[in-house]
Protein backbone atom coordinates (compact mmCIF):
# COMPACT_ATOMS: atom_id res chain seq x y z
CA UNK A 1 0.00 0.00 0.00
CA UNK A 2 2.77 2.24 0.46
CA UNK A 3 4.39 1.17 -2.73
CA UNK A 4 1.13 2.71 -4.08
CA UNK A 5 1.03 6.14 -2.54
CA UNK A 6 4.63 6.35 -3.50
CA UNK A 7 3.67 5.53 -6.96
CA UNK A 8 0.30 8.22 -7.09
CA UNK A 9 2.67 10.52 -6.09
CA UNK A 10 4.98 13.02 -8.37
CA UNK A 11 8.42 13.56 -8.14
CA UNK A 12 8.64 16.96 -6.28
CA UNK A 13 6.28 15.46 -3.90
CA UNK A 14 8.41 11.84 -3.49
CA UNK A 15 11.40 14.36 -2.99
CA UNK A 16 9.76 16.71 -0.18
CA UNK A 17 8.32 13.19 1.57
CA UNK A 18 11.35 11.91 1.52
CA UNK A 19 13.05 15.43 3.06
CA UNK A 20 10.27 15.47 5.84
CA UNK A 21 11.21 12.16 7.20
CA UNK A 22 14.52 12.67 7.01
CA UNK A 23 14.09 16.12 9.14
CA UNK A 24 11.90 14.30 11.94
CA UNK A 25 14.80 11.48 11.99
CA UNK A 26 17.44 14.27 12.48
CA UNK A 27 15.14 16.00 14.93
CA UNK A 28 14.47 13.22 16.67
CA UNK A 29 18.51 12.18 17.23
CA UNK A 30 18.84 15.77 17.85
CA UNK A 31 16.19 15.65 20.87
CA UNK A 32 17.73 12.69 22.16
CA UNK A 33 21.50 14.27 22.04
CA UNK A 34 20.65 16.67 24.69
CA UNK A 35 20.72 16.00 28.09
CA UNK A 36 20.48 18.22 31.19
CA UNK A 37 22.39 17.21 33.98
CA UNK A 38 20.65 18.21 37.76
CA UNK A 39 22.29 19.19 40.63
CA UNK A 40 24.35 17.38 43.05
CA UNK A 41 24.50 14.51 39.82
CA UNK A 42 26.88 13.92 37.50
CA UNK A 43 27.25 11.71 33.81
CA UNK A 44 30.26 9.53 32.32
CA UNK A 45 30.93 10.58 28.80
CA UNK A 46 32.36 7.28 26.36
CA UNK A 47 33.65 8.07 23.16
CA UNK A 48 33.74 4.46 21.11
CA UNK A 49 33.42 2.70 24.37
CA UNK A 50 36.63 4.73 25.94
CA UNK A 51 36.54 7.58 28.77
CA UNK A 52 36.04 10.79 27.15
CA UNK A 53 34.99 13.34 30.09
CA UNK A 54 32.59 13.73 32.97
CA UNK A 55 29.26 16.51 32.82
CA UNK A 56 28.62 18.55 35.86
CA UNK A 57 25.41 20.05 36.08
CA UNK A 58 24.18 22.15 33.29
CA UNK A 59 22.90 21.23 29.69
CA UNK A 60 25.28 19.23 27.53
CA UNK A 61 25.14 18.05 23.86
CA UNK A 62 26.03 13.90 23.01
CA UNK A 63 27.80 13.36 19.78
CA UNK A 64 25.47 10.40 17.66
CA UNK A 65 26.45 7.14 16.97
CA UNK A 66 30.59 8.23 18.81
CA UNK A 67 29.69 9.08 22.69
CA UNK A 68 27.06 7.49 25.14
CA UNK A 69 26.18 9.39 28.35
CA UNK A 70 25.58 7.07 31.47
CA UNK A 71 22.62 7.05 33.40
CA UNK A 72 23.34 9.94 36.22
CA UNK A 73 25.46 9.66 39.15
CA UNK A 74 24.21 10.74 42.63
CA UNK A 75 26.97 12.96 44.35
CA UNK A 76 25.24 13.42 47.48
CA UNK A 77 25.68 11.10 50.70
CA UNK A 78 23.97 8.06 50.09
CA UNK A 79 23.21 5.72 53.46
CA UNK A 80 23.01 2.00 53.47
CA UNK A 81 21.41 -0.05 55.58
CA UNK A 82 23.19 -3.92 55.61
CA UNK A 83 21.95 -6.49 56.62
CA UNK A 84 23.09 -7.95 60.51
CA UNK A 85 26.42 -10.68 60.07
CA UNK A 86 26.65 -12.80 62.58
CA UNK A 87 30.07 -12.25 63.85
CA UNK A 88 31.76 -14.00 66.39
CA UNK A 89 34.01 -12.58 69.35
CA UNK A 90 36.97 -13.40 71.03
CA UNK A 91 35.52 -15.44 73.74
CA UNK A 92 33.37 -17.34 71.23
CA UNK A 93 30.31 -15.98 71.19
CA UNK A 94 28.20 -15.60 68.37
CA UNK A 95 26.00 -12.31 67.73
CA UNK A 96 23.96 -10.74 65.21
CA UNK A 97 24.98 -7.39 64.20
CA UNK A 98 24.04 -5.33 61.52
CA UNK A 99 25.47 -1.96 60.30
CA UNK A 100 24.60 0.98 58.77
CA UNK A 101 27.21 3.05 56.44
CA UNK A 102 26.98 6.72 55.29
CA UNK A 103 29.34 7.11 52.13
CA UNK A 104 29.91 9.37 49.06
CA UNK A 105 30.82 9.43 45.82
CA UNK A 106 33.80 11.83 45.37
CA UNK A 107 34.70 10.57 41.94
CA UNK A 108 32.67 9.60 39.14
CA UNK A 109 34.79 8.07 37.24
CA UNK A 110 36.51 5.62 39.79
CA UNK A 111 32.69 5.00 41.12
CA UNK A 112 31.82 4.02 37.49
CA UNK A 113 35.52 1.77 36.80
CA UNK A 114 36.90 1.12 40.18
CA UNK A 115 34.61 -2.21 41.15
CA UNK A 116 31.65 -4.05 39.86
CA UNK A 117 28.66 -3.04 41.86
CA UNK A 118 30.31 -0.55 44.36
CA UNK A 119 27.46 -0.93 47.17
CA UNK A 120 27.43 -4.90 47.19
CA UNK A 121 31.48 -4.13 47.53
CA UNK A 122 31.12 -2.39 50.32
CA UNK A 123 28.54 -4.07 51.82
CA UNK A 124 30.74 -7.44 51.80
CA UNK A 125 33.81 -5.36 53.18
CA UNK A 126 31.50 -4.64 55.80
CA UNK A 127 31.11 -7.45 57.08
CA UNK A 128 34.81 -9.13 56.82
CA UNK A 129 35.87 -5.92 58.34
CA UNK A 130 33.49 -6.16 61.39
CA UNK A 131 34.21 -9.78 61.77
CA UNK A 132 37.93 -8.97 62.24
CA UNK A 133 37.18 -5.78 64.76
CA UNK A 134 35.05 -8.13 67.04
CA UNK A 135 36.97 -11.10 66.79
CA UNK A 136 39.44 -9.23 68.93
CA UNK A 137 37.26 -8.07 71.60
CA UNK A 138 35.18 -10.35 74.21
CA UNK A 139 31.32 -9.79 74.72
CA UNK A 140 31.35 -7.38 77.30
CA UNK A 141 33.99 -4.70 75.19
CA UNK A 142 31.73 -5.31 71.81
CA UNK A 143 28.45 -4.08 73.70
CA UNK A 144 30.83 -1.19 75.65
CA UNK A 145 33.09 -0.26 72.70
CA UNK A 146 30.64 0.69 69.69
CA UNK A 147 32.54 3.88 69.34
CA UNK A 148 35.94 2.37 68.99
CA UNK A 149 34.31 -0.43 66.43
CA UNK A 150 32.49 2.40 64.20
CA UNK A 151 35.81 4.62 64.51
CA UNK A 152 38.10 1.63 63.28
CA UNK A 153 36.08 0.48 60.47
CA UNK A 154 35.37 3.78 59.42
CA UNK A 155 39.43 3.87 58.90
CA UNK A 156 39.39 0.40 57.21
CA UNK A 157 36.60 0.78 55.08
CA UNK A 158 37.41 4.19 53.59
CA UNK A 159 41.12 3.85 53.28
CA UNK A 160 39.96 0.25 50.80
CA UNK A 161 36.95 2.36 48.81
CA UNK A 162 39.36 5.24 48.17
CA UNK A 163 40.36 4.13 44.61
CA UNK A 164 36.67 3.62 43.91
CA UNK A 165 36.25 6.78 43.97
CA UNK A 166 34.27 6.76 47.14
CA UNK A 167 34.35 8.66 50.94
CA UNK A 168 33.03 6.60 54.01
CA UNK A 169 31.90 9.37 56.01
CA UNK A 170 30.28 7.18 58.75
CA UNK A 171 29.77 3.74 59.79
CA UNK A 172 27.36 2.47 62.73
CA UNK A 173 26.42 -0.51 64.88
CA UNK A 174 22.78 -0.22 64.66
CA UNK A 175 21.98 -3.51 66.75
CA UNK A 176 23.61 -6.10 68.54
CA UNK A 177 21.92 -8.87 69.68
CA UNK A 178 23.86 -12.09 71.17
CA UNK A 179 22.11 -15.69 72.00
CA UNK A 180 18.70 -15.75 73.83
CA UNK A 181 20.64 -17.59 76.86
CA UNK A 182 23.52 -14.78 76.60
CA UNK A 183 20.47 -12.06 76.63
CA UNK A 184 18.75 -14.25 79.69
CA UNK A 185 22.08 -14.44 81.05
CA UNK A 186 22.95 -10.47 81.39
CA UNK A 187 19.42 -9.41 82.33
CA UNK A 188 20.08 -12.04 85.66
CA UNK A 189 23.10 -10.24 85.61
CA UNK A 190 21.90 -7.13 85.65
CA UNK A 191 19.12 -7.72 87.79
CA UNK A 192 21.27 -8.54 90.56
CA UNK A 193 23.22 -5.34 90.24
CA UNK A 194 20.52 -3.60 90.46
CA UNK A 195 19.58 -5.59 93.67
CA UNK A 196 23.51 -5.22 95.16
CA UNK A 197 22.80 -1.06 94.46
CA UNK A 198 19.68 -0.92 96.18
CA UNK A 199 20.75 -2.62 99.22
CA UNK A 200 23.64 -0.84 99.52
CA UNK A 201 21.71 2.90 98.93
CA UNK A 202 19.51 0.91 101.41
CA UNK A 203 21.92 0.26 103.96
CA UNK A 204 23.53 4.23 102.86
CA UNK A 205 20.62 5.35 104.21
CA UNK A 206 20.87 3.78 107.16
CA UNK A 207 23.91 4.77 108.06
CA UNK A 208 22.79 8.61 107.04
CA UNK A 209 19.95 7.84 109.49
CA UNK A 210 21.62 6.83 112.11
CA UNK A 211 24.25 9.59 112.24
CA UNK A 212 21.49 12.25 111.74
CA UNK A 213 19.88 11.19 114.90
CA UNK A 214 23.57 10.93 117.11
CA UNK A 215 24.15 14.22 115.86
CA UNK A 216 20.86 15.19 117.15
CA UNK A 217 21.50 13.31 120.25
CA UNK A 218 25.17 14.83 120.71
CA UNK A 219 23.83 18.51 119.98
CA UNK A 220 20.77 18.21 122.32
CA UNK A 221 23.09 16.72 125.56
CA UNK A 222 25.76 19.91 124.42
CA UNK A 223 22.99 22.05 124.32
CA UNK A 224 21.04 20.75 127.54
CA UNK A 225 24.98 21.13 129.61
CA UNK A 226 25.43 24.78 128.17
CA UNK A 227 21.87 25.35 129.69
CA UNK A 228 22.59 23.44 132.72
CA UNK A 229 26.44 25.53 132.78
CA UNK A 230 24.23 28.77 132.28
CA UNK A 231 21.67 28.44 135.00
CA UNK A 232 24.92 27.42 137.46
CA UNK A 233 26.78 30.85 136.25
CA UNK A 234 23.26 32.96 136.62
CA UNK A 235 22.69 31.11 139.90
CA UNK A 236 26.48 31.65 141.13
CA UNK A 237 26.19 35.59 139.50
CA UNK A 238 22.90 36.11 141.54
CA UNK A 239 24.64 34.52 145.12
CA UNK A 240 27.97 36.49 144.31
CA UNK A 241 25.56 39.49 143.80
CA UNK A 242 23.64 38.80 147.14
CA UNK A 243 26.68 38.81 149.10
CA UNK A 244 27.84 41.67 147.85
CA UNK A 245 25.04 43.27 148.43
CA UNK A 246 24.89 42.18 152.26
CA UNK A 247 28.63 42.95 152.77
CA UNK A 248 27.50 46.28 151.08
CA UNK A 249 24.90 46.66 153.74
CA UNK A 250 26.82 45.60 156.45
CA UNK A 251 29.71 48.06 155.87
CA UNK A 252 26.96 50.90 155.63
CA UNK A 253 25.15 49.83 158.63
CA UNK A 254 28.75 49.88 160.25
CA UNK A 255 30.13 52.93 158.74
CA UNK A 256 26.63 54.43 159.83
CA UNK A 257 27.29 53.18 163.61
CA UNK A 258 31.13 54.38 163.56
CA UNK A 259 29.47 57.31 162.70
CA UNK A 260 27.32 57.71 166.00
CA UNK A 261 30.33 57.11 167.87
CA UNK A 262 28.35 54.43 170.09
CA UNK A 263 29.11 53.82 173.63
CA UNK A 264 30.65 50.57 175.90
CA UNK A 265 26.83 49.69 176.30
CA UNK A 266 26.06 49.74 172.94
CA UNK A 267 28.64 47.84 172.33
CA UNK A 268 28.23 45.20 174.76
CA UNK A 269 24.47 44.84 173.54
CA UNK A 270 25.70 43.38 170.60
CA UNK A 271 27.98 41.68 171.53
CA UNK A 272 25.61 39.57 173.36
CA UNK A 273 22.85 39.19 170.67
CA UNK A 274 25.72 38.00 168.91
CA UNK A 275 26.43 35.14 171.75
CA UNK A 276 22.88 34.75 171.29
CA UNK A 277 22.61 33.80 167.94
CA UNK A 278 25.62 31.53 167.98
CA UNK A 279 24.12 30.07 171.09
CA UNK A 280 21.16 28.54 169.02
CA UNK A 281 23.58 26.99 166.16
CA UNK A 282 25.22 23.73 166.47
CA UNK A 283 28.27 24.27 168.05
CA UNK A 284 29.16 22.23 171.19
CA UNK A 285 31.78 24.97 172.61
CA UNK A 286 30.67 28.44 173.31
CA UNK A 287 33.61 31.07 174.17
CA UNK A 288 31.93 34.08 176.41
CA UNK A 289 34.28 37.48 176.13
CA UNK A 290 35.29 38.67 179.73
CA UNK A 291 33.61 41.99 179.07
CA UNK A 292 29.85 40.52 179.26
CA UNK A 293 30.42 38.13 182.14
CA UNK A 294 28.60 40.64 184.35
CA UNK A 295 25.37 40.66 183.48
CA UNK A 296 24.07 42.67 186.19
CA UNK A 297 26.53 45.55 185.39
CA UNK A 298 25.21 44.70 181.76
CA UNK A 299 21.58 45.18 181.68
CA UNK A 300 22.21 48.26 184.12
CA UNK A 301 23.80 50.01 181.41
CA UNK A 302 21.17 48.85 178.97
CA UNK A 303 18.43 50.73 181.23
CA UNK A 304 20.75 54.05 182.05
CA UNK A 305 21.02 54.39 178.45
CA UNK A 306 17.45 53.78 177.80
CA UNK A 307 16.83 56.18 180.37
CA UNK A 308 18.99 58.65 179.09
CA UNK A 309 16.71 60.42 176.13
CA UNK A 310 13.60 60.72 178.32
CA UNK A 311 15.25 62.91 180.91
CA UNK A 312 14.03 66.41 180.29
CA UNK A 313 16.72 69.25 179.54
CA UNK A 314 17.76 71.66 181.89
Amino acid sequence: MVLNVLAALTLPQTIGLIFGILAGIALIIAASCIRIVRQSTAVIVERLGKYCKTWDTGFHMVVPFFERASAPISLKEIVADFKPQPVITKDNVTMQIDTVVYFQVTDPKLFTYGVERPVAAIENLTATTLRNIVGELELDETLTSRDTVNYKMREVLDAATDPWGIKITRVELKNILPPKDIQNAMEKQMRAERERREAILQAEGEKASQILIAEGEKQSKILKAEGDKQVVILAAEAKKQAFIAEAEGKAQAIQLINDANPNAAYVTLEGYKALTDVADGQSTKIIIPSEIQNIAGLFASVSETLKDPAKPKK
